[in-house]
């Protein structure tokens, strides 16, 4: 099979998903932004062709370098795996007639009130939301729902942008932010009240081949606008033991039929509270922050290459027996600054060291991210464990040991 996978250098762990499709015996044309000269010597040699365009996300750069690759050979997929690639890469795949998630799907994916709105056709529970270009279209939800209300740009991945308003006056200062940040569209939904997690997939013809759920400590929100919070994600191994998680998976297959993906991997967003189970958002590919790689390690499986067989030769390699659940927690600088040292790092290690996957510490000196920036921006450890409570207190005692200093 010959595959095109955009952009398989940046950012870095892009090559993994290039040489699995390699590995599992595809034929891959890369197109991307770097030279080609510049690759490492193990990804160029897994590429069977690379063509070099300005910008990945120009369509006329994209649909050129395709057709490039028709011209040589019959091209069976266009894969591409970061949010802000999938458009372009649905586009070209319709006016190249190669197979793979439609345009309107990809859409659905980016434009959240677009996306709940055909879900809540289709029967799955939502957040109440709109699309608002106007702020008095924004004023008109509020007054109608309620508060609080969550607010982002509407093309906006994950939580970036993402604001939380309780009154008027948030509302007011909200606005007038994301008016500054150049956002002319706002998706605006009502607050769900609940514990937040989420749902990955690698489907195949909308049906799920493999999936893991995993929760969020505290919620997002929260998460990204605390300092003193030492934030964690964690994938459990009790999906085949609790009516909740089954539920979770019934919602998911709903959405991806619904909104009709096909073969793809996909990352939804759920809360859980008074109200039920509520879904809330879904991209069609990967999740990022390292979520494949504690899925990995919680099934000792290498999830790159059952994307990548899923996708080649549309079946998976391995089930997923989830011996483990794995989690990961961030450990924030105490300030912004520059690292000026840890502590705690050998207690962990003498207490928890059989179940350590890895750790991260930026060296002494080097810039702090801010708070915003993410699980992975400083420090973090990865862990795992057969026992999911177990390993909640694992990554608690991370949190309360490990220390960033910075000055």
């Amino acid at each position: 099979m010959n595959i095109v996978f955009v952009e398989p250098s940046f950012p870095a762990n892009q090559r993994r998903f290039a040489l699995a499709l390699a590995s599992v015996g595809a034929n891959v044309i890369g197109v991307g932004e770097t030279d080609e000269w510049s690759l490492d010597e193990e990804l160029r040699s897994a590429l069977t062709g690379y063509y070099r365009v300005s910008s990945v996300t120009n369509l006329r750069e994209m649909t050129d370098a395709v057709r490039w690759a028709q011209s040589r050979c019959w091209v069976d997929r266009l894969e591409a795996t970061v949010e802000a690639h999938t458009m372009v890469a649905a586009q070209v795949r319709e006016a190249c007639g190669i197979p793979g998630t439609s345009v309107r799907a990809t859409w659905l994916c980016r434009d959240k009130p677009s996306m709940k709105e055909a879900l809540r056709q289709a029967g799955v529970p939502t957040a109440a939301s709109t699309a608002a270009d106007h702020a008095d279209e924004i004023w008109a939800f509020a007054k109608e729902i309620g508060y609080p209300l969550i607010l982002k740009p509407r093309a906006g991945a994950g939580a970036q942008g993402t604001v939380r308003v309780d009154s008027d006056t948030d509302l007011a200062h909200a606005i007038t932010v994301l008016a500054a940040t150049g956002a002319t569209s706002i998706a605006v939904e009502e607050f769900v009240e609940g514990h937040e997690g989420f749902y990955d997939t690698i489907a195949k013809d909308n049906r799920v081949v493999h999936d893991w759920t995993t929760h969020y400590y505290p919620n997002v929100l929260e998460a990204m606008r605390t300092r003193w919070i030492s934030p964690q994600f964690i994938t459990t191994n009790r999906m085949a033991d609790s009516s909740f998680y089954t539920e979770v998976a019934e919602l998911g297959q709903r959405v991806i039929e619904a909104l009709d993906i096909g073969t793809s991997a996909t990352h939804m967003e759920w809360f859980h509270g008074p109200k039920g189970l509520r879904f809330s958002e879904i991209g069609c590919r990967p999740p990022g922050v390292g979520c494949w790689d504690l899925y990995a390690a919680s099934n000792d499986v290498d999830v790159y290459r059952e994307w990548a067989n899923i996708v080649t030769h549309g079946s998976p390699i391995h089930a997923m027996t989830r011996p483990y659940s794995a989690g990961i927690i961030a450990l924030r600088p105490d300030r912004d600054g520059h690292i000026s040292g840890y502590s705690g790092i050998e207690e962990i290690q003498a207490r928890h060291g059989e179940w350590v996957i890895d750790g991260h510490f930026p060296p002494i000196g080097h810039f702090t991210q801010p708070v915003e920036a993410g699980y992975m921006a400083n420090a973090y450890v990865r862990l795992r464990h057969p026992d999911y409570d177990t390993l909640r207190g694992m990554l608690d005692d991370v949190g309360r040991t490990i220390k960033v200093h910075a000055h």
